[in-house]
């Protein structure tokens, strides 16, 4: 499958003297409008002591809180428990997984036999062990994924991250012999992506050298590497340009009866672009919509999933075109399954002879089994717990057998097994054991109708028979951006942190996202954002209306593009929330194409080069709408110094205005893990302990 680059799915010294900014900015910042441009010099020395003098504000606040040390005692019990389901990834006619606990903070690659897997304690041999490897090596390797050779998979390329970056290592693995190969590929540090086209060559797009990165650092160029040779000799198959937003990315999409097709999609904006088919004699422009790309491909039928009207098949369909039409550029699509207004693809999967097709409807999970025939397509629905959220753990397409995994507010993780060619998912073969009580907890979905009259459905968990007058403490949460939806699952640390103390939870499915398909999320791009604010607040709104909480115990969460929500619900609602936590956020909306992987998101935010856009960006950029004088609650900003997608700029940036006025607040940043702070268990253990201790102080009270 085509490599994809995504943003989210799915997790950012005093002051020199300062201008104060009272209101809004109309022009781009400079360095003599924005006094804090200095702090966007990511390791910079001076920002670094910055960041040391803030977190040694921080941190005792919240780690002397008596509550911490348990808070992280029981994050880290779960995130290193034994007993965690280990999913399962089929290659080389083995069952492998990435594991990590206590014993292996960083992790192992592992495998078992598919007969072992199924017995509830395994027998595993390890393959990598990252601990030891980050040890011998100097360096604290993440695991980014492995992509293996097909059909043997016996050799793969192994993804590594120093310290959590999306910049990545690529080093060749061999399955057999479970050792690196030596004098095999190895591509260093960039960011990329590489994919195998025969045992001898790799699809490779990075940073060949000056002038073949976007403006938001990127790789637009795509060459063909040999083995034995240097990267300074590799041939140049296809470039896009310098100003694509996301770059460009080979891959080769292959079924269960041989056939195969190399694409590149040279990705203009973040969420379309353009797909070429490419031989030994050139590359081919598919003649299909922007937002419109091939998924996998199923006995000769290519599947693509598309976001964009194409002919008869409607926006947010999954249609097939036969390999032929494909690489004639004559394709005819056929539509496999057209969503209802309420209903949204989540995955496409395919197995040797089937199509396996994940779907919301009205944000719960759906699955069916999907069948080419001389006739054309059929379907088949699997039999599956309703109220939850469904995925597809693994499947490849040497067998019709998989593994899927259903998931809920109250319902522990399950993995059942998956046989395609009768569309049945038989009894689990692992389970989570629950991780906190659940026995007093009951889940509702509700709705609110927000400022233009939109139905926002939510999720709210909560104890049995709590009384309907405002005092509940409350954390809600949810992204509104880029076309993900937010679906029901097992969240065990917010289970056993807040829900057993007594807290409620809520999940917004708001504008923005992906829960109704590319309308719900089309209607709130660029300068119609407002809408996925309003939803926001139209949520917290009604549960106050039904008394479920109020502003006193309301506390919000969300981080990158939910990093940005929160900052801008910070600024336009002050009265409706006691606490909020900034998670590794965009702030700076005047400067975010400026910083880290920003100009990439244009599609999303629109540009301050446009007037219109520009306008729309000032008015609700939180950095710049901080004013003096507003009873804003106490927020919790965190990020980390790692992250190279958004960058902890923003978050420095903000926590120094709000300090230049004299404002409360509390800012973290952590060193480690990258964007989504997950460079060991410890870390992600710790992340959570703070916020929740931060949630503890606001909503629940003093420590008894």
């Amino acid at each position: 499958m085509i490599l994809r680059t995504l943003l989210i799915a799915s997790t950012i010294l005093a002051a020199a003297p300062a201008l104060a900014q009272s209101r809004p900015m109309t022009t781009t910042p400079t360095t003599e409008t924005d006094p804090y441009i200095w702090l966007e010099d990511k390791d910079g020395a001076k920002p670094l002591a910055w960041v040391e003098a803030e977190n040694a504000k921080t941190l005792p606040r919240l780690q002397n809180d008596p509550r911490y040390r348990t808070f992280y005692a029981e994050a880290l019990a779960i995130a290193s428990a034994k007993d965690r389901i280990p999913m399962p990834s089929q290659l080389f006619g083995r069952i492998y997984n990435f594991w990590r606990d206590a014993d292996h903070p960083q992790g192992i690659w592992r495998w078992t036999t598919e007969a072992s897997y199924a017995q509830p304690q395994p027998q595993w041999t390890t393959v990598l062990d990252l601990d030891s490897l980050s040890k011998a090596e100097g360096k604290k390797w993440v695991w980014k994924g492995a992509s293996c050779l097909h059909p043997e998979e016996r050799l793969c390329l192994i993804a590594l991250s120093e310290g959590g970056e999306d910049a990545i290592s690529y080093r060749e693995f061999d399955l057999a012999t479970g050792q690196f190969v030596a004098g095999g590929f190895a591509l260093p540090k960039s960011k990329q992506g590489a994919s195998w086209l025969d045992k001898d060559t790799l699809l490779v797009s990075r940073d060949w050298g000056q002038g073949t990165m976007t403006a938001s650092s990127y790789p637009f160029v795509v060459k063909l590497v040999k083995r034995g040779q240097s990267l300074d000799a590799a041939q140049e198959i296809f470039r896009g340009q310098p100003t694509d937003q996301l770059g460009t990315y080979a891959g080769v999409i292959t079924d269960g009866q041989g056939n195969r097709l190399v694409a590149i999609e040279r990705r203009i904006t973040f969420f379309g672009g353009e797909t070429h088919v490419w031989t030994p004699e050139g590359a081919k422009k598919l003649d299909i919509p922007a937002r419109t790309s091939p998924v996998g491909m199923v006995a000769g039928q290519v599947l693509f999933q598309t976001s964009d009207p194409w002919g008869a098949v409607t926006a947010g369909s999954v249609a097939s075109a036969p390999l032929a039409e494909v690489q004639a550029n004559a394709i005819r699509p056929v539509v496999l399954f057209a969503p209802t207004p309420r209903q949204s693809v989540d995955e496409v999967v395919t197995t040797k002879d089937h199509v396996v097709l994940i779907y919301n409807d009205n944000v719960r999970g759906r699955a069916s089994v999907y069948t080419p025939g001389k006739t054309g397509w059929t379907s088949k629905p699997i039999a599956l717990p309703d109220n939850v959220s469904l995925g597809v753990a693994s499947a490849d397409d040497k067998s019709n057998h998989g593994y899927l995994t259903v998931t809920g507010f109250l319902t522990p993780t399950t993995l059942l097994p998956l046989d395609a060619a009768t569309a049945s998912a038989a009894r689990p073969v692992k389970t989570l054991p629950a991780k906190f009580d659940a026995s007093n907890l009951v889940v509702e979905q509700h709705e609110a109708t927000s400022t233009d009259g939109t139905k926002v459905p939510y999720f709210i968990v909560h104890k049995k028979g709590i009384a309907l007058d405002g005092t509940t403490p409350t954390i809600m949460t949810a992204y509104g951006g880029f076309e993900l939806p937010m679906l029901p699952g097992y969240s065990a640390i917010t289970g056993k942190l807040w829900l057993e103390r007594g807290g409620s939870y809520v999940l917004a499915n708001i504008r923005g996202g992906g829960e109704f398909g590319p309308k719900w999320h089309d209607a709130g791009r660029k300068t119609k954002r407002q809408v996925i604010y309003d939803d926001f607040a139209s949520v917290a709104k009604d549960l106050f209306a039904r008394k479920l909480t109020s502003a006193q115990t309301l506390g919000i969460y969300g981080g990158s593009n939910g990093g940005l929500l929160m900052g801008v619900e910070f600024n336009q609602h002050p009265d409706l929330w006691r606490a909020v936590t900034i998670q590794v956020p965009l702030l700076d909306m005047l400067r975010y194409e400026q910083i880290a992987a920003g100009a990439s998101w244009v599609d999303e935010y629109g540009s301050v080069s446009v007037p219109e856009e520009k306008a729309f960006l000032a008015a609700i950029s939180p950095y710049q709408n901080i004013k003096k004088g507003v009873a804003y609650p106490e927020p919790y900003i965190w990020t980390t110094t790692k992250d190279d997608r958004v960058g902890p700029q923003h978050a420095r940036k903000f926590a120094a205005r709000l300090k230049e006025y004299g404002l409360p607040y509390l800012f973290y940043e952590d060193t480690a893990g990258g964007h989504s702070g997950d460079a060991d268990i410890e870390q992600g253990a710790r992340l959570q302990a703070l916020q929740m201790t931060y949630f503890a102080q606001k909503l629940l009270g003093p420590a008894k």
